[in-house]
């Protein structure tokens, strides 16, 4: 932690203003494609910033509700234009901040564009539902009412899409945010919240404040003044979130990755997927929830498979995710990459076989920075510790099967249930793998990482709280029925 001029520090946003921590002190957020490199610094908050964080959005929530869904669409209309207009400034401040590739970035950014238009179109749609009454004379029907002060922690892997997925319908329903994000990329989360300051909400609606989750983010659940916690992060973490708010007695709602498995039956298009398989486990150097961790393929065609797997695993280039060409960036921090690699080790121990890949990339244009190359283990079995646990990298387990039955079982055998995909040409299979398998999202002859802003996104088992978000499945997250009686 240093001491900075003011010109080089993100502030936080508190009750309309940009404001620097009582601590005055900053902590510094690295490129991880040129390592030493600073991309900024953002504050090392203290509680009682955070305490004026909540103040000013405990005291702004009546008026925000009263302002009416309508009006309150109009303002994420406005966000969603200022976001365009900085739609390659953000991309490439993202990409030096958590590794991601540029086209990546603008892609995700995109999605944040849309996320927010979407739910702006909230604004005008029904909030509640006219219901017969045993009266007669009586008119009842339901409304939809506003949590009050809304916590959002948010993850380093998506800066962009997952705290404006949170952010947005949480203000279309009436809410005032406090937003917590993750610190490694918090410079790309200061520029999204700059494009809210601009559209003028009134103020204390939104609040951003940094620091560590240790503090700050458990200071935040813990204030009596919260109404309810979004968080996306870590299973360690999030049963932390939802045991603090067990004990408060207020809403949460967690996502906290996946164990995500892909089963290529006999039949299926092995081009079609070895083309998803690698896009869905080494896209965003496999840091995502949804990304392909375990391939379970059945024996007649695993060595075929295989082949053109490896093949086309060996052809992907890795470097900095600035430069044209570059399809897989570097870990997104010096801890993620020591976990990647301490995994591959792992495999090895258990006795799996390292078909390709998993070295630290050497040499001048590489030097100490956080490359590995993507690593396909073979041989797994189903208990092996590269087979249960997320590893969050770029990092695929093999496992063989004699059937679809064997295969879902294998899918199933893990304590996650977030995503999974079947590639198959047979309608059986797919009938029989949408019924039984354990996951949230099902995704059919399509990579496991997919997520369609206007549908639900949530998991099953330990990979989800069960509250869905995105889509209209959002709303009955961030707001509680109230049902009206009316007697002349």
């Amino acid at each position: 932690m240093k001491t900075l001029s003011k010109e080089k520090i993100c502030k936080n946003y508190i009750n309309n203003e940009w404001v620097a921590s009582e601590s005055q002190e900053t902590i510094e957020s690295f490129d991880p494609a040129r390592k030493g490199t600073v991309v900024g610094y953002v504050q090392d908050s203290t509680t009682s910033d955070l305490d004026k964080a909540i103040q000013s959005a405990h005291l702004a929530k009546k008026t925000w509700r009263k302002i009416g869904q309508a009006e309150r669409g109009q303002f994420l209309y406005k966000v969603a234009n200022l976001l365009e207009g900085k739609l390659d400034e953000i991309a490439e401040t993202m990409t030096r901040e958590m590794g991601k590739t540029l086209p990546e970035s603008k892609g995700e950014t995109s999605r944040g564009i849309a996320i927010l238009r979407y739910y702006a179109g909230e604004g005008m749609r029904k909030e509640g539902d006219v219901i017969p009454s045993s009266d007669k004379d009586a008119l009842m029907f339901t409304k939809r009412a506003p949590l009050g002060v809304v916590g959002v922690i948010t993850p380093w892997n998506f800066p962009a899409a997952i705290p404006i997925w949170k952010i947005a319908p949480a203000l279309v329903y009436g809410n005032t945010v406090v937003f917590k994000p993750a610190t490694e990329a918090a410079v790309t989360a200061a520029k999204i919240v700059e494009c809210f300051a601009e559209a003028g909400l009134p103020g204390g609606v939104l609040n951003f404040i940094t620091g560590s989750g240790s503090v700050i983010g458990q200071a935040l659940i813990d204030h009596p003044l919260l109404n309810a916690v979004t968080f996306t992060g870590s299973e360690a973490v999030g049963e932390g979130v939802a045991k603090a708010a067990t004990e408060r007695g207020i809403k949460f709602q967690l996502e906290m990755g996946g164990k995500n498995p892909v089963i290529i039956t006999k039949d299926a298009d092995i081009a079609r997927a070895v083309e998803g398989v690698i896009s869905g486990a080494f896209r965003s150097t496999g840091q995502k929830c949804t990304a392909t961790s375990r391939v379970i393929v059945e024996s007649s065609i695993y060595d075929a498979f295989v082949k053109k797997l490896v093949e086309e695993t060996e052809n992907i280039t890795v470097g900095n995710g600035l430069i044209e060409g570059v399809w897989m960036g570097p870990c997104a921090s010096e801890r993620q990459f020591n976990t990647v690699r301490e995994y591959i080790e792992l495999g090895k121990r258990e006795g799996a076989a390292l078909i390709t890949g998993g070295e630290t990339i050497t040499g001048e244009e590489y030097e100490k920075e956080f490359y590995v190359r993507p690593a396909i283990f073979g041989g797994v079995k189903p208990d092996m510790k590269i087979a249960q646990e997320e590893i969050f990298g770029p990092v695929i387990a093999l496992l063989r099967v004699n059937d679809l039955e064997e295969a879902i079982k294998v899918a199933n055998d893990t304590r996650y249930g977030l995503s999974a995909s079947i590639y198959t040409s047979n309608i059986s299979a797919v009938l029989e793998f949408i019924d039984e398998i354990d996951a949230g999202l099902v995704r059919i002859n399509a990579e496991s990482a997919g997520v369609e802003l206007q549908a639900p996104f949530g998991g099953k088992k330990a990979s989800s709280s069960g509250a869905r978000e995105q889509g209209q499945a959002a709303k009955e997250f961030y707001t509680a029925i109230k049902t009206i009686f009316i007697k002349g």
